[in-house]
């Protein structure tokens, strides 16, 4: 898996070009982007590892409901971004133009998950397409050193090549998309 920071740097990536393509008022970005929408955001992105539990309550690696089992789906994105925008968005018109937005920027932080995760060099893959199909999928790009699950190992000198893995192969790349968003609000705002 790659690191939580990891995956929430790539939601702040996502919420941001999606706001900055896909709404085009600064003062409806500010609405929509409120606190409570980086949070999801990030949530979102992150949620999916709660599947680790599963190491400690003798689920196996490779079920079903394993690590990068179901939580990494595309069913599983589809399903918490409902939950989220009926949890936390109910004064949203449903179906609204804004509704899309935000239900769509939930969805994709969820699911870049998984593929963050399909581009690390260890573990059995992601279950992209669970609970229909349980084959598990790397990309053929292994780029970003697997982080391990333990907090422990995390802060050590295995946590520090993953964060510098991370770095170059997720934190760069969203920073450019938080430039790009920038760059695209300053445009409109003109």
């Amino acid at each position: 898996m790659a690191s939580a920071f990891s995956h929430a740097i790539a939601s702040v990536a996502i919420g941001n070009i999606a706001l900055a393509v896909a709404v085009p008022n600064s003062s409806e970005r500010a609405t929509i982007g409120s606190r409570k929408f980086w949070l999801l955001g990030a949530f979102c992105a992150v949620i999916p590892d709660a599947d680790a539990i599963g190491y400690w309550m003798g689920v196996p690696y490779d079920s079903l409901w394993g690590h990068r089992g179901i939580t990494h789906s595309i069913f599983f994105a589809v399903l918490l971004a409902a939950a989220v925008m009926y949890l936390f968005y109910r004064t949203e018109k449903p179906f609204s133009r804004y509704w899309w937005i935000l239900y769509l920027i939930f969805f994709a932080a969820t699911a870049s998950h998984g593929i963050l995760d399909a581009f690390t060099t260890g573990g059995l893959g992601v279950a992209f397409f669970a609970p229909f199909w349980d084959e598990r999928y790397f990309f053929p790009w292994k780029v970003i050193k697997v982080s391990p699950i333990s907090v422990t190992r995390f802060f050590s000198e295995k946590g520090v090549k993953v964060l510098k893995s991370e770095f170059v192969w997720v934190w760069i790349p969203s920073f450019v998309v938080i430039l790009i968003s920038y760059i695209i609000n300053k445009l409109r705002s003109k």
